[in-house]
């Protein structure tokens, strides 16, 4: 039988080592560990945790590298503990949230002069921000794990060490569901694409697959790796696919794709590697492709999924900077036209943040349409109360051709504020009345 290379649009994928002058560095990282990511961004923003009272965060703008200075730089603070975890609403590029070991999930929204670094990459002296616009209180111990749900807005899971997951409200600021039977620690918490259901991880070697709107479980994966080291997960897009990444019997990493209509046993294995550290799996579910990453390695792997197996595109990146955590950022806020597949931010220990730009090498400058299918937009599918109403829906889609961003723009959705911005618009509402009464009064006209 003839030999056939196998035939990918993404075979030839690379990423170089980004120049100092595209890095953040700077930070005093906080010294708190866990299951964690310890780097989340948005299409605008990136956050990591520093070290200090209070709970401090870093929030830089992924267009302005340089340099961040503590006691310069603006950063934001309010918990009275440690943070552990946070994301970003993934309808609003300027609001995130905070987990902490002070039991609180707090609610911020970054402001529009926001600059911690400016235009030259120097720090630049800021005002902090510690007041937040929501705090969630229900956990009993502390809060290590959230995520916001992927196509309703204002939707947010949440894990603790009280052995519990809660899903909720923030809009009302409520528990919409709870599920407090978790056997052990927390590894892991995943949305499917949907929003549906949603997976969780944990230290007794099962995973739980949840039904979303009422927090019970569905399904079980038991023991899916024997290995001690931490367990992860995701969904593999709509494709009815699961994949966990862990550790073998003999302590091998290893990953393994799983049907979700038949858990009973794995449709592949693959192993990885014999190193320590965690994987740490992100997918692009527009093109299909795992990077496959890890904390301590150098080196991200990509993937292709498809026919139920991934298939290694190539060598990946290779550094000789050991990785303490990864994201990636909405495919909105790549540089398409560079045809910028994917950008993962790359938080090391001492060398500060590395954005490593996926690139597939093309010879037109074209807009590539058949590698930015169209993805997900800014724009919530339903409001919490359809979701957990029955609503089913996927993410609202978005072309990527620059030149059609502009036709279809996300509706505007509910904006949390705070009580000092209520109160600065009330105060200044009530001189606009007093000043017409006497406008009236003036006039000889009784009001």
């Amino acid at each position: 039988m003839a030999f056939k290379i196998r035939q990918s649009k993404y075979r030839h994928i690379f990423c170089d080592t980004p120049k100092p002058e595209f890095c953040f560095t700077g930070f005093q990282l906080s010294t708190v560990t866990g299951e964690q990511q310890y780097i989340k961004a948005s299409a605008k923003y990136f956050a990591i945790a520093l070290r200090g009272g209070g709970g401090p965060i870093g929030i830089c703008k992924l267009d302005r590298p340089g340099r961040f200075e503590p006691g310069t730089s603006s950063i934001v603070h309010g918990h009275t503990g440690s943070v552990l975890d946070f994301d970003w609403n993934p309808f609003d590029d300027s609001m995130f949230a905070t987990a902490s070991e002070d039991t609180t999930i707090k609610l911020w929204s970054v402001p529009d002069d926001w600059e911690p670094i400016d235009e030259k990459g120097h720090a630049k002296k800021g005002t902090n921000l510690s007041e937040s616009l929501v705090d969630l209180v229900g956990h009993r111990k502390k809060v290590t794990l959230v995520k916001f749900h992927p196509t309703a807005n204002n939707v947010l899971l949440s894990a603790a060490t009280d052995n519990s997951v809660k899903v909720w409200d923030i809009e009302k600021s409520e528990v919409m569901t709870s599920f407090d039977d978790l056997g052990d620690l927390t590894y892991d918490i995943v949305w499917d694409t949907t929003g549906d259901n949603f997976a969780v991880s944990n230290k007794d070697k099962l995973i739980r697959l949840m039904d979303g709107r009422t927090s019970t479980v569905t399904s079980t994966l038991e023991k899916p790796h024997m290995g001690l080291k931490s367990m992860k997960c995701l969904y593999l897009g709509t494709t009815g696919k699961f994949l966990t990444v862990g550790a073998s019997l003999t302590n091998s990493r290893e990953m393994k794709i799983w049907d979700l209509k038949n858990l009973s046993e794995p449709l592949s294995t693959e192993t990885i590697d014999n190193s320590s550290g965690a994987l740490l799996p992100t997918f692009d579910a527009d093109a299909n492709i795992l990077y496959l990453s890890g904390k301590g390695d150098g080196i991200i792997r990509p993937y292709e999924f498809e026919d139920s197996k991934l298939f290694k595109l190539n060598d990946g990146y290779r550094s000789h900077v050991p990785c303490k955590g990864m994201c990636m950022i909405p495919k909105r806020g790549n540089d398409i036209m560079h045809n910028e597949t994917a950008r993962l931010m790359k938080l090391t220990n001492n060398q500060g943040v590395q954005p490593l730009q996926f690139t597939v090498p093309r010879k037109s400058d074209a807009f590539q349409d058949d590698i930015f299918p169209d993805s997900a937009s800014s724009e919530p599918a339903h409001t919490a109360d359809e979701w957990l109403g029955g609503s089913s829906k996927g993410p609202v889609k978005m072309s990527l051709n620059p030149l059609n961003k502009g036709a279809t723009g996300p509706k505007k959705a509910f904006k949390l504020r705070t009580v000092a911005q209520v109160s600065a618009e009330l105060e200044k509402a009530n001189k606009r009345v007093t000043y017409l009464e006497e406008k009236l009064k003036a006039a000889g006209i009784e009001c």
